[in-house]
Order: structure tokens, then C-alpha cells, then sequence
């Protein structure tokens, strides 16, 4: 069994990348965060990713918008922020206030800058083989499996969620890595004997550990994204401690997939912005 900590894997990369930005004679790479509204849960989010951004030397800047914003106000700082050579990222702060087209907005963010992945542009590219921005959140999917040392290919990998966050764009990269790919959700049926099967088990509901020892074939490597409170605190999907010993390789819920979701935010601001300058990453 081992377990590996998203909090320890992403401290290692933020650390390399702080160096690199340290290295650079020129400006910084710059991040915009757009917030509309006073979601508790998105404040916070927000905030992390601005000590998160200023701790590897990033900059950050956050746009805050009322929640009763109209969809041509947001789309509007969108479009300035395209056009700011000091910007190389933009990331639009999920859910929206009611009212406002979230799909039509994230198209409004120039593929380039687009460091959530989210845009159709990006999503079409992943889908086509091709470079561009990547989720973030399946990116540290797949850090913390090759953390595991889990070898990719020819493995049955069972994503559970089909989510354009985490599902959709996770069959992409584990296909890449030469894996055999099975995609469950709500209409699955015997989605027990289905986890069985996997290799690699990634889940994504959201529902407090649903998958106990009935989903999980010995020696399997498996990746907790959903999240859930219980009595206050917070869980994943899987029945962690129940499960653990039969896993050749696991992620806990808190300290997993959360700080890789933040890494790799940070690595895809860098990486826009040694593409618009033409550095070597």
C-alpha cells in the first residue's frame, strides 16, 4: 500500500516552480481571478489561490464583481483582460450567481489564457490530441497515480463522474497513457462489478464513502476527487480506511486531489506564460 498525500507532491512542485520564477529578469507571470458575487466557499477558494500564486512568486489579482452583475459586465472584464499584455492568465470563479450563462463566459476567455482548461477550444484540443490548456483537478489525477508509480499501460481505468471538470477530460489523458477507459455515472448498472474491474479506480460524486470494499479489486490504484462533509468534517468517496489495505496505491480526502488541483493551476499560469514569451518551461 501506498498512500500518497497531495499535499506533499504539490509542496515538491511548487517549490520547483517557485524557482523558476525566481530565475526570471523580466516580469512575473500575472493571474486574474474573476469572482462575481459573495459565495463563502468561493472566497475562500479564491483566496487560497492567491497565497498559493504569491508564495511561488506569481502575481495575482482578483476582480470582484456584485451578484447582481449583468452576463455583458462580466463578459466585459473578460474581454479587457484578453487584451492585457500583463495578464497571462484568466480564471472565471465557479458556481455564478443565477442568471448567468457560466458556458458562455468561460468561451469569452482567449484559449491562451484560458488556465482552467474550461473553453471549448480546449476542450476540443484535448479531445484532438492536440496542446492547450488541461483541467487542472485530472492533471493531478495524474501526477499523484505516477506519484504511486502506477504504470499506465494496458491498465482498465474506471473513471466514476463524467463532469467537463474532472470525467470528461480524464478519459483523454489516461487514453494518452495507453490505458483502457470505462466511464460510469448515474445509469450504470452493477456499478460495483464495474469498479471491480479497474486498475486504476478514479471517483468523482460526491457522495461520503461510497465505495467500500464491494468496489475494489486488491491491488488497484485509486484516486479520490469527491467531496462530502460529515459531522462537520470533510471525506471522499472512498471508505479510506476500510479500503486502504487493499490498494496498491490510494489518495486521502482531505490533503489528495485538492492541492493538486492548485498546483497545476499554478504550472498551467506558468505555461501560458512561457508561451506568449517563448521560454523553454
Amino acid at each position: 500500500m501506498n498512500i500518497v498525500y497531495g499535499s506533499e507532491l504539490s509542496e515538491r512542485m511548487n517549490q520547483e516552480l517557485a524557482a523558476k520564477v525566481a530565475a526570471l529578469t523580466g516580469r512575473k507571470p500575472r493571474l486574474a481571478v474573476i469572482l462575481v458575487g459573495e459565495d463563502p466557499a468561493s472566497q475562500i477558494y479564491v483566496r487560497s489561490k492567491e497565497k498559493a500564486c504569491h508564495k511561488v512568486g506569481i502575481e495575482a489579482e482578483t476582480f470582484l464583481l456584485p451578484a447582481e452583475s449583468r452576463e455583458v459586465e462580466v463578459a466585459g472584464l473578460i474581454e479587457r483582460l484578453n487584451e492585457d499584455p500583463a495578464v497571462d492568465g484568466i480564471l472565471l470563479q465557479l458556481p455564478l450567481p443565477k442568471g448567468l450563462d457560466k458556458d458562455k463566459l468561460i468561451d469569452k476567455i482567449a484559449a491562451e489564457k484560458d488556465v482552467d482548461g474550461l473553453t471549448s477550444i480546449n476542450a476540443g484540443r484535448l479531445a484532438n490530441g492536440l496542446s492547450g490548456h488541461v483541467p487542472c483537478t485530472p492533471l493531478g489525477v495524474i501526477d499523484l497515480l505516477e506519484e504511486m508509480g502506477c504504470d499506465f499501460s494496458g491498465k482498465h481505468a474506471v473513471i466514476v463522474g463524467r463532469t467537463r471538470l474532472v470525467g470528461l477530460p480524464l478519459i483523454h489523458l489516461l487514453l494518452k497513457k495507453n490505458c483502457t477507459v470505462t466511464v460510469c455515472h448515474s445509469r450504470t448498472q452493477d456499478l460495483p462489478a464495474v469498479c471491480r474491474q479497474a486498475d486504476i479506480l478514479v471517483t468523482a460524486v460526491g457522495k461520503a464513502r461510497m465505495f467500500t470494499k464491494d468496489y475494489i479489486k486488491e491491488g488497484v490504484y485509486a484516486v479520490d476527487v469527491g467531496i462530502s462533509r460529515v459531522d462537520g468534517k470533510i471525506c471522499g468517496d472512498l471508505d479510506f480506511d476500510n479500503i486502504k489495505e487493499l490498494c496498491a496505491g490510494i489518495t486521502p480526502m482531505p490533503k489528495g486531489t485538492g492541492p493538486m488541483t492548485i498546483a497545476r493551476l499554478l504550472r498551467n499560469t506558468w505555461q501560458a506564460y512561457c508561451w506568449r514569451e517563448g521560454y523553454d518551461q
